[in-house]
């Protein structure tokens, strides 16, 4: 079965944090690099460990997730581009969250780690949309480099509008 996800799944605009699907790669690769600085902006004064009764996650667990999100797409990247194998594999947000323990993670470490993600998540993106790849996800099917970075941004984008619900909630 592939799973549904992108416009499929959110809608276009997204129907709960407005990402547009539209955007050039160029603009979400703007929209990722700026993460790191638009999350240390929201979550100041933040300990990181507020939650939302409507959300799985605290703000630094959603930190870590997006870290790892923009971490394991750029090997996976770099890895079809450098190996022409194709085929990249799904993984378990929850299972790598509790492998990682997401909840002992103290926030400035999981900011700092965003900052290197992003970075390396950048160089292989920008490889990805030179090449025109496209490669096979497990449960996604076939997906060119740019459905690859339109997913990434928006996850990330999505995820600093959770934050900042959660930060509005406590306040």
């Amino acid at each position: 079965m592939t799973e549904i996800w992108g416009v499929a799944r959110f809608g276009d605009p997204c129907r709960e944090c407005g990402f547009s699907w539209t955007i050039t790669g160029a603009r979400a690769i703007d929209i990722v690099r700026g993460i790191p600085s638009h999350y240390r902006v929201i979550a100041a004064g933040a300990t990181g460990y507020e939650r939302h009764p409507d959300l799985g996650w605290n703000v630094t667990e959603y930190v870590c997730h997006v870290t790892d999100n923009l971490r394991n797409w750029a090997e996976r990247l770099i890895g079809v581009i450098k190996s022409g194998e194709l085929s990249v594999g799904a993984y378990d947000q929850d299972a790598l969250g509790e492998a990682r323990q997401y909840d002992r993670v103290p926030l400035v470490a999981a900011l700092w780690s965003l900052d290197r993600a992003v970075a390396a998540w950048i160089e292989a993106t920008t490889l990805a949309l030179d090449y025109s790849l496209v490669l096979v996800h497990d449960t996604r099917g076939r997906m060119a480099a740019i459905d690859v970075v339109h997913g990434n941004a928006h996850d990330a984008h999505h995820h600093g509008w959770d934050i900042e619900r959660i930060l509005a909630y406590r306040a």
